[in-house]
């Protein structure tokens, strides 16, 4: 591994005048379970490593009914399961960031290093984007918001422009009768990474879907948001016929790839199966019978 300076910043406004100072050759280190092995294996490149574990709004998680979830971007995963009314009020989330590795690693890893490091089999990213979760995005010129959807643009990249850096994540309240998953495929327990993975949410009113989200991991460059799956539920009735129709959009909406965990086929069908699953359960945590 290169040399590499480390900096310790208590501060928001210390961290963002350090990104300022080495805009293009800073990386945040919150959790540094990718990173560090990035690094170690020479493909990141960064001579700086600015560490954010230690920044109090970075560390932020606070809920309530009626304003949502505010999940700082270095908070750990093991401190989001940890909570009991989180878990109760984002059981999708818990889905996510309790398979993220193992137990050590979620004493490290963070929901927001899971995000910026755009893997296009990012297990917490799917999650984010049903829930319609918005990034708050700082930098020394100011305070921007991206989509979740929209915040990984290609394998490994990310949108945060030079000196950027994400704060905090906004998941919005749970809506009555509503409810979502994340499931993933993997081959076997000791293989982390999915070959197919499916997090979705759904709002149930008068035995109808009024509102619905579909998204996919490792079935496209990036985190997919399967917009068109979501939108063949909305007005249906909560029937096992509409989640097909989902199912089918989700499978039709996947670009993926053969590699060495599956066949682009393969991965195909896992989309159907897996979104088709997800929405049953989410149905069943909305209250919803089929």
């Amino acid at each position: 591994m290169h040399w590499v300076d480390y900096q310790r910043p208590e501060s928001l406004d210390a961290a963002l005048q350090a990104f300022a100072a080495n805009a293009g050759n800073a990386k945040a280190l919150a959790g540094g379970t990718d990173l560090l092995v990035q690094m170690r294996a020479g493909r990141c490149a960064s001579g700086v490593l600015v560490d954010i574990k230690n920044i109090p709004e970075l560390n932020e998680m606070s809920y309530s009914p009626e304003q949502g979830l505010t999940l700082g971007a270095a908070v750990p995963c093991y401190r989001i399961y940890g909570d009991k009314t989180v878990s109760a009020a984002y059981p999708a989330l818990i889905d996510a960031v309790s398979i993220i590795g193992g137990t050590q690693i979620q004493g490290r890893a963070s929901v927001g290093g899971n995000l910026c490091n755009a893997a296009p089999s990012a297990d917490v990213v799917p999650v984010l984007i049903a829930l319609g979760v918005v990034c708050k995005v700082t930098s020394a010129g100011g305070t921007r918001e991206i989509a979740a959807e929209d915040f990984c643009v290609a394998p490994g990249k990310n949108a945060l422009a030079a000196g950027e850096l994400l704060v905090s994540l906004h998941f919005p309240p749970p809506a009555l009768q509503s409810g979502a998953r994340y499931i993933r495929f993997i081959p076997r327990n000791e293989m982390d990474i999915a070959v197919a993975g499916a997090g979705v949410s759904v709002t149930l009113a008068d035995g109808r879907f009024s509102a619905a989200r579909v998204a996919l991991a490792s079935v496209a460059p990036t985190p997919l948001f399967a917009r068109e799956a979501g939108e063949a539920l909305v007005g249906r009735p909560v029937h096992a016929a509409s989640i097909a129709k989902a199912a089918a959009a989700a499978k039709a909406a996947a670009k993926p790839i053969d590699d060495m965990r599956g066949t682009a086929a393969y991965r195909r069908n896992l989309c159907a199966v897996l979104t088709r699953r997800a929405l049953e359960d989410a149905v069943a945590r909305a209250g919803g019978k089929l």
